[in-house]
C-alpha cells in the first residue's frame, strides 16, 4: 500500500466507525432506559407497593327472622378487604333461601324510600363494605320457619376472590 493510498482507505474506514458508533448509541438508549424500568419496578414490588390480592373476610353475619306468615325478610353481613386489590360481590347464595338478591335502599329528597335489586358491589382494597336495613342488604325467600338464634349459612360470590363462606344468626328485625 503506498502513502497516497493511506488516507483513502482512512477516508472509507471513518464513516463506518462513525455509523456503529451511533448505532451502538441508538441501541444503549432502550437498553438503558428498560434496565431502569426494571429497578424501578423491582424497587416497587420489593417495598410492598405493587400490592397483593384481595383477602375477604365476612364478620357480623346477621339475618332477620322473619315475621310470622312471611318466608322474605334480609341478610346483612361485615365484609372486609385487608387486602392491596379491589374485588367486587357478585351475589350471595344459601342451601337454606329459595332467592338471594343483593338490594339497595335508597332515601329521595323529598323523604320517600325506594328499593331496587342492584349488581356487583364494589370493595375496594383497604376497605369494608357494613350492609344495613337502610342502605344495602340481600333480600331472601327463607324456605323454612327460621327461630332468633338460628343458623344460616350463606356463599357470598367475589369475582376475584370467589366464594366466602359466613354463617349469619337469625335475629328480631330492629335488633
Amino acid at each position: 500500500m503506498t502513502s497516497a493510498d493511506r488516507p483513502a482507505e482512512a477516508a472509507r474506514r471513518l464513516p463506518v466507525r462513525g455509523r456503529l458508533r451511533e448505532a451502538y448509541l441508538a441501541a444503549a438508549v432502550p437498553v438503558i432506559a428498560c434496565l431502569a424500568a426494571l429497578c424501578g419496578l423491582t424497587a416497587w414490588v420489593s417495598s410492598g407497593a405493587a400490592g397483593s390480592p384481595p383477602r375477604i373476610e365476612v364478620t357480623g353475619a346477621r339475618v332477620f327472622a322473619p315475621y310470622p306468615g312471611k318466608t322474605d325478610t334480609a341478610a346483612f353481613f361485615r365484609i372486609s378487604n385487608a387486602g392491596g386489590a379491589d374485588d367486587e360481590l357478585l351475589s350471595v347464595t344459601s342451601p337454606a333461601v329459595e332467592r338471594a338478591m343483593l338490594s339497595r335502599h335508597d332515601t329521595a329528597g323529598t323523604g320517600a324510600h325506594s328499593m331496587g335489586m342492584t349488581g356487583p358491589v364494589s370493595l375496594p382494597a383497604g376497605g369494608t363494605l357494613v350492609m344495613s336495613p337502610f342502605d344495602l342488604d340481600v333480600m331472601v325467600r327463607a324456605r323454612a320457619g327460621w327461630q332468633p338464634g338460628d343458623a344460616v349459612p350463606f356463599v357470598l360470590h367475589f369475582r376475584h376472590s370467589g366464594p366466602v363462606e359466613a354463617v349469619a344468626l337469625v335475629v328480631r328485625p330492629g335488633s
